[in-house]
């Protein structure tokens, strides 16, 4: 099964992509930081929401995001 990794919403509608902590493959656990996204004046960790393999990433640094995107999806152990 797959969990989809989305954005939460942060308060601001212009937020940027920023970096990934993980890499495609890793095994991550539910609740660790996976992903970095800034907001004007702030910068917020994305957490993981299931435990599994990182299976896919679908965005990269600099890209503009907006609430509920989905930024990569978790394959759940």
């Amino acid at each position: 099964m797959r969990a989809a990794l989305t954005l939460p919403v942060l308060g601001s509608s212009r937020v940027t992509f920023s970096l990934w902590y993980v890499r495609r493959g890793d095994c991550i656990v539910e609740g660790d930081r996976i992903a970095e996204v800034l907001i004007p004046g702030a910068t917020f960790d994305v957490h993981a929401p299931a435990t599994g393999t990182l299976a896919e990433q679908l965005a990269f640094p600099n890209d503009a995001l907006t609430p509920g995107q989905v930024l990569g999806w978790i394959e759940e152990e």
